[in-house]
């Protein structure tokens, strides 16, 4: 369904210590990173598409996190929606909501949202039933 999601950073090297930390834990591999053009891109293992792509705005203008603009990644079980948010929050982010049943959603949705340095809302959501 998508070729990449591309989220603004206003500091490339505190974003990518945030992000090298947290995608090993969804299990999301580094595909490039580029120092001079500040941006990277990670990709699922299995894939080379979707790209998860952080940088800074091509238009050169200063990064401005978006209001009800979420980027959500799936995990296969819920104790790595619990190591998610507990690296995020060990790396600068900021707690949106601790993991948890959210039966709102659906019965099994175990999600945790949080904010990464520069704003930007990101949750971690396993949609698997576990006893």
């Amino acid at each position: 369904m998508f070729s990449h999601i591309f989220v603004g950073v206003t500091d490339f090297d505190r974003a990518l210590s945030f992000y090298s930390a947290l995608m090993p834990c969804l299990g999301i591999e580094a595909r490039f990173c580029d120092h001079n053009r500040s941006w990277a891109g990670w990709q699922s293992a299995e894939e080379t598409r979707p790209l998860f792509l952080i940088g800074k705005p091509y238009d050169e203008q200063p990064h401005d996190r978006g209001n009800g603009q979420m980027v959500a990644f799936l995990a296969s079980n819920r104790a790595i929606v619990d190591s998610a948010h507990k690296i995020a929050l060990a790396h600068g982010g900021a707690s949106e909501g601790p993991p948890g049943l959210r039966p709102e959603y659906h019965a099994n949705y175990y999600g945790a949202y949080f904010r990464d340095p520069d704003g930007n809302k990101l949750c971690v959501a396993c949609h698997a039933a576990e006893g």
